[in-house]
C-alpha cells in the first residue's frame, strides 16, 4: 500500500443536499451538477448523503402494524420501489460522466434495486475508472428493515484511489465495532460515512471514529424539508412543507479527531477542508488499532467476505 505521505494535499468536500425522493433522474442530475460545481472549487473527493439517489423515506411507516401489511403500505412500497435505481441505469450514467469529466473521487448513497429487493448502498466512483466499489448496508436500522435487504460480506472492501484508500460505512453501521475494525484493518485513509442521522450525537461518533481509526472521516447528511416530498406522501412528521425532516450536520474530521469543517444545520451546503494525507502516519505514531496497539494474542476478528446468494447452480454460478 502506498504511504499516505507520498500523496499531495488536496481539497475534500461533503455535499449536504436535498434529493428529489421520488425522481431518481432529477436527484442524479443534481448530484452530477454538484460534482461539477465542487470541481470548480478544486474539490478532488466528494461525499454525498445516504439514499441521495432513490430517496430516504423519512417519516414513512409503509402502513405496517405488527402482524399486518395493509394495502396502502404495499402501494407505498411499490412507489418507493419504482423510485430506486439499477446499477446499469441512466441515473448512474450521469454520475459516471461527471466523475470522468472532473477526475473526481465520488461516494454517493443510493437505493439499489436488485430483483424484488432494495438495498441501501454506497457507491464509489474514481474519475475515468467509473464505478469502482459498491457497499450494501449490512444492517438496516429499525423500520428500514421493512423496506431494505441486508448486505453480505462481499461488499465491504475498501478501494485504492490516487487520493488514498477509500472506504464507505453507512449511517448506524458506524456503531458496529467489528465493521469498523474491518475497515481499519484495510488501512482506510478516507473513511466515508453517508448518513441520515442528524442528531447532535452524530458528530461525536464521527470524531471518535477518526481518532480510533487514525483516518479522515467525511460524513454527509441531507438537509431536506417536507415540501421536497409529494403532497400525498404519508409522513408521520406532518404535512407542513416547511418542516425539516433531516437537518444536515455534515462534517469533515481529521485523524486526531479535530473538526475540519461543519457541522452545518442551516440548509443545503458544500463543506470543504484541506486534507494532508501525511497527518495519518503522524497520528498513528502512538495508536494503530489493528497494528501496534492491537493484542491479537487476546483478541482476533474473523471476517467472512464471501457472497451469500440465495441460489447457486451446481457449476457454482449464481
Amino acid at each position: 500500500m502506498t504511504s499516505p505521505s507520498s500523496i499531495l494535499p488536496f481539497t475534500a468536500g461533503v455535499a449536504q443536499i436535498a434529493a428529489d425522493p421520488f425522481d431518481p433522474m432529477a436527484s442524479a442530475a443534481k448530484v452530477a451538477a454538484t460534482i461539477r460545481d465542487a470541481a470548480a472549487r478544486d474539490v478532488a473527493l466528494l461525499v454525498f448523503p445516504e439514499a441521495c439517489i432513490g430517496g430516504y423515506p423519512k417519516g414513512a411507516s409503509f402502513s405496517t402494524p405488527v402482524g399486518q401489511r395493509l394495502p396502502e403500505g404495499r402501494e407505498a412500497f411499490r412507489r418507493y420501489f419504482d423510485a430506486a435505481i439499477d446499477l446499469d441505469g441512466p441515473e448512474l450514467a450521469l454520475v459516471t460522466d461527471a466523475a470522468r469529466e472532473t477526475g473526481m473521487v465520488v461516494v454517493v448513497g443510493v437505493i439499489e434495486r436488485d430483483g424484488g429487493t432494495l438495498y441501501c448502498t454506497a457507491l464509489t466512483f474514481d474519475g475515468a475508472d467509473g464505478l469502482v466499489s459498491r457497499h450494501r448496508k449490512l444492517m438496516p436500522t429499525g423500520a428500514e428493515r421493512l423496506i431494505w435487504g441486508f448486505g453480505d460480506g462481499s461488499t465491504m472492501e475498501a478501494v485504492d484511489t490516487r487520493l488514498g484508500r477509500v472506504g464507505a460505512v453507512i449511517c448506524w453501521e458506524n456503531y458496529m465495532p467489528a465493521l469498523r475494525m474491518h475497515m481499519y484493518a484495510q488501512g482506510v485513509h478516507l473513511y466515508c460515512a453517508p448518513t441520515a442521522d442528524d442528531r447532535d450525537t452524530w458528530l461525536g461518533s464521527m470524531r471518535h471514529i477518526a481518532c480510533e481509526g487514525r483516518c479522515f472521516v467525511l460524513t454527509a447528511c441531507q438537509h431536506i424539508r417536507r415540501g421536497a416530498y409529494p403532497a400525498d406522501y404519508a409522513c408521520g412528521m406532518g404535512d407542513d412543507p416547511d418542516t425539516v425532516l433531516m437537518r444536515g450536520g455534515s462534517a469533515i474530521v481529521g485523524p486526531l479527531g479535530q473538526v475540519l469543517a461543519g457541522p452545518d444545520f442551516d440548509g443545503e451546503a458544500l463543506l470543504t477542508a484541506r486534507i494532508d494525507p501525511a497527518e495519518i502516519p503522524r497520528a498513528k505514531y502512538d495508536f494503530d488499532v489493528t497494528g501496534h496497539y492491537a493484542r491479537p494474542d487476546i483478541f482476533r476478528l474473523d471476517v467472512d467476505t464471501a457472497a451469500k446468494p440465495a441460489v447457486t447452480r451446481r457449476d457454482g454460478r449464481v
